[in-house]
């Protein structure tokens, strides 16, 4: 009886355990490896310098110009991960390090275990020129994107001044009050300017859409300027075709 009593004892633990293990495996994420291994799957976080493993990290040595750096890293990481840790130990931003194992360059995007290193395995990083100036070349294009963003944004500002401006004079003109000419005159002028300004602007893709709409803008309120100034002179030409009748008219009483 105490026989049958242990041996279920045995029993259930054994299930539990087996139980606790599936359970396990239903919890985690599990990736087949190359070679046939099961490990846990990849933090697809890139940001994170480790990855989320079962295995403890492991030490290698990187050689740098004529210095050895000892990297801890996990052997289930990728060379781009191990790049983020050189760049502090070698000052070399991650986009221009060219790694070197077994005397091949190493892709950011492949893992260390995966062409074998191993605890004590040794490799270099050299600068990569071309990667530098890539890197460089694509810096200066976002500089110049954000600066012609800036300048778009601050010449819209006074594109939006001016045609209140504009709006208002209209409206002056609705109400029958005279138009000063050097009103009108002044912020053609300015508008004008904000032509040329935009034109010296450098734009590519959607800056290139913004600056085209900011110039349909400025043609618009030209546009409203120039009616304006055409109504207004109409009207200063009217009593003078009277006077000039009327002064005629008087020579040819004269006359006879």
């Amino acid at each position: 009886m105490m026989k049958s009593a242990i041996n279920g004892m045995f029993s259930r633990s054994k299930t539990s355990n087996v139980g606790d293990q599936i359970s396990g495996l239903r919890e985690a994420e599990w990736e087949l490896r190359p070679g046939g291994m099961l490990v846990q799957k990849r933090d697809s976080d890139e940001n994170q310098n480790f990855v989320s493993v079962s295995t403890p990290p492991i030490k290698i040595k990187v050689k740098y110009a004529s210095t050895y750096h000892e990297i801890r890293i996990s052997s289930h990481a990728s060379f781009g991960e191990l790049k983020k840790l050189l760049a502090e130990a070698t000052g070399l931003h991650p986009q221009d390090q060219k790694i070197i194992f077994k005397s091949k360059e190493r892709d950011s995007k492949s893992y260390l275990d995966e062409v074998k290193v191993r605890k004590g395995s040794k490799m270099e990083v050299v600068e990569d020129i071309e990667g530098r100036e890539r890197r460089a070349l694509e810096i200066s294009k976002l500089s110049k994107k954000n600066k012609s963003s800036k300048s778009l944004s601050e010449i819209k500002l006074e594109i939006d001044k001016y045609a209140e401006e504009v709006s208002a004079l209209e409206a002056s003109a609705c109400k029958g009050e005279i138009i000063a000419e050097m009103d009108v005159d002044n912020l053609t002028d300015n508008l004008m300017r904000i032509l040329l300004k935009l034109d010296e602007v450098a734009a590519e893709g959607d800056l290139k859409l913004r600056r085209k709409e900011q110039v349909r803008r400025v043609q618009k309120q030209i546009e409203a300027l120039d009616k304006l100034k055409g109504a207004s002179d109409s009207r200063k030409q009217q009593p003078l075709e009277h006077s000039e009748s009327f002064v005629v008219t008087t020579k040819w009483e004269t006359f006879d």
